[in-house]
């Protein structure tokens, strides 16, 4: 019956008649009464430092009808917005609706944005005004809280700068260059095939590709992470220049894979992709100035090819020179360089900058030794789970044969692959020959075939990349560890809920002399030393038994992780 009464009452509030004959019987309604809005600070400095902090935080009270009758209640149809101006008559105000919410909370970079839209001056006091506007319909006139003021002194928000993040929206420290601050960036990458990443302007606008369509090189900067994915490369690697255009919701890549260098010097330049150069080592016959030209041939992926290959467009690219700096087009331009020795010198093209590509040349060859990853990934093997992710890895224990291992919980219906860096699609190790416990692997396949997995659980990987093996053993549910009070028979540890981890409870009531270690199987076929709680594979005692001080008596609690190859003690 009060649900009725309720759809009467605003029935009538819509349509303004009622259906009672007599006075004493008519139930009338009122226009809605302001709610109250109250701010946490009355002052706000803003500055990078504090962009990510909550800075500011508004409260309302709800707006409601009134009703002549206490007993009955009306149904709620306001519409509430949030005003915000820089001038008390609101003028140029921006509204926010707030839907039924009583609370709003700006972090320092969304209130710097909201004043920079506003108009605000930066690096001054701005009194920047609020309001709650309310109404019971589109067409009806508004009723207004008590205003609220801020002072409100903005940074100076830089647009001339694009940063791109990676897959978890984390800076990478590579950016793109906006000369005009117009939202189109431009400058070069070095990308892995299927790279994926996000880009992140000013004012702090997050971009990707977008989700709705899911067209390849269409962008949104929705913050619903189904409409918004993830920027990706095609499956090449190397040299990208990258055009990202926010204004038309668009971006391209441009793929150059050689670079050919002519004149007074000539040959084919080498990419490093991780500091973004190109390289040609070279014999100088003389000290002093050369002139040489740098072009070669570009592939364009753009919204009209996503990233077919059969589809990409063709085009001629090269350098010329602008004073100290280089320029980049479609036209060879001669570029002017000093050698400052004879003998062994290496031509670099530094386009690492995005605001200044440079190039020169430097005395001796350049040649750096190559440093040993710590570390390869297993795209794949949770895939059951998680989907294919580089957040598998196992550790090098063997520099010389390039030896990683590790333990790993293996779902992979598809397989899996063996990777040498995150987000690298393309330089990957898969099957050669073999099955699911060892085989021979080979690396950048044209058609790659992935490695078997076992059917599923806890495994110990064994992998050689420059013997191009592995292997896998599976782990039990119960493994031990051994040492303490210098006993080496094996006590077990009992597995958790956690794959992979498992404890025990130790006693050590006389000298442990040399340590411990934890093994993985009643054979001693795979064991683990270790310090500083991290665990190392003591394949042929390469590696010391884990660190335990000789003098410590006591009761502890020991939990290790095979996966994360990590151990606490304590």
């Amino acid at each position: 019956m009060k649900t009725m009464k309720n759809f009467l009452l605003l029935l009538a509030a819509v349509f303004s008649f009622a259906s009672c004959e007599k006075d004493e019987d008519k139930i009338y309604l009122s226009s809605i009464e302001s709610g109250e809005l109250v701010a946490t600070e009355s002052t706000v400095v803003l500055s990078q430092e504090n962009s990510n902090d909550i800075v500011l935080s508004l409260a309302w009270t709800k707006d409601a009808l009134q009703i002549s009758d206490p007993a009955l209640s009306a149904i709620d149809v306001t519409i509430q917005t949030l005003q915000v101006s820089t001038t008390q008559d609101f003028s140029g105000v921006v509204s926010e609706n707030v839907g039924t919410s009583l609370s709003k909370a700006y972090t320092g970079a969304a209130l710097n944005t909201l004043a920079k839209n506003l108009g605000a001056n930066t690096d001054v006091a701005n009194n920047v005004y609020f309001r709650l506007a309310a109404q019971t319909g589109k067409n009806m006139t508004p009723v207004y809280s008590n205003v609220v003021t801020i002072s409100v002194t903005p940074y100076t928000i830089d647009m001339s700068l694009g940063y791109i993040l990676n897959a978890d929206k984390a800076e990478t420290g590579v950016t793109l260059y906006s000369a005009a601050s117009d939202g189109q960036y431009l400058g070069f990458m070095g990308a892995t095939s299927w790279y994926n990443f996000f880009m992140k302007e000013g004012d702090g606008t997050v971009w990707g590709n977008d989700g709705v369509t899911g067209t390849a090189f269409l962008m949104s900067s929705d913050e619903d992470d189904k409409k918004r994915w993830k920027f990706w490369f095609p499956g090449q690697n190397g040299c990208y220049y990258v055009d990202v255009n926010t204004g038309q919701k668009l971006w391209s890549a441009l793929y150059i894979p050689t670079l050919s260098v002519n004149g007074d010097v000539q040959g084919e330049m080498t990419f490093d992709r991780s500091n973004v150069k190109w390289t040609l080592a070279f014999n100088a016959a003389q000290a002093g100035s050369i002139t040489l030209q740098v072009s070669g041939t570009g592939y364009l992926y753009d919204s009209s090819t996503g990233t077919d290959d059969s589809t990409v467009k063709s085009m001629s690219v090269a350098f010329a020179q602008s004073g100290e700096s280089l320029t980049f087009g479609g036209q060879v331009g001669n570029i002017t360089v000093d050698v400052p020795v004879v003998g062994e010198c290496m031509l670099v093209i530094d386009l690492s900058n995005p605001k200044q590509w440079t190039v020169e040349v430097n005395a001796g060859s350049g040649e750096e030794p190559t440093e040993t990853s710590p570390y390869v990934y297993l795209p794949g093997i949770n895939d059951g789970e998680a989907g294919w992710t580089f957040g598998n890895y196992l550790r090098l224990y063997d520099e010389d044969n390039l030896g990683y291992a590790g333990c790993a919980d293996v779902n992979a219906p598809w397989g899996y692959q063996i990777a040498i860096e995150p987000d690298n699609w393309g330089d990957v190790y898969t099957l050669a020959e073999g099955d699911t416990s060892a085989g021979m692997l080979i690396y950048q396949a044209e058609v790659k075939t992935n490695l078997p997995a076992p059917d599923g659980g806890l495994c110990f990987f064994d992998v050689s990349l420059k013997n191009l093996t592995y292997t896998l053993t599976a782990v039990e549910d119960v493994i031990y560890y051994s040492g303490f009070n210098d006993n080496w028979d094996l006590h077990p540890m009992v597995a958790t809920e956690m794959p992979g981890v498992f404890t025990a409870n130790i006693t050590v009531d006389t000298e442990t002399s040399n340590g411990f270690q934890i093994v993985l199987d009643m054979g001693w076929k795979v064991s683990f030393g270790g310090s500083k709680n991290l665990l190392f594979y003591r394949k042929d005692d390469n590696a010391a038994n884990v660190e335990f001080d000789s003098t410590i008596r006591g009761t502890f609690s020991l939990m290790v992780d095979v996966i994360k190859g990590t151990y606490i003690l304590e």
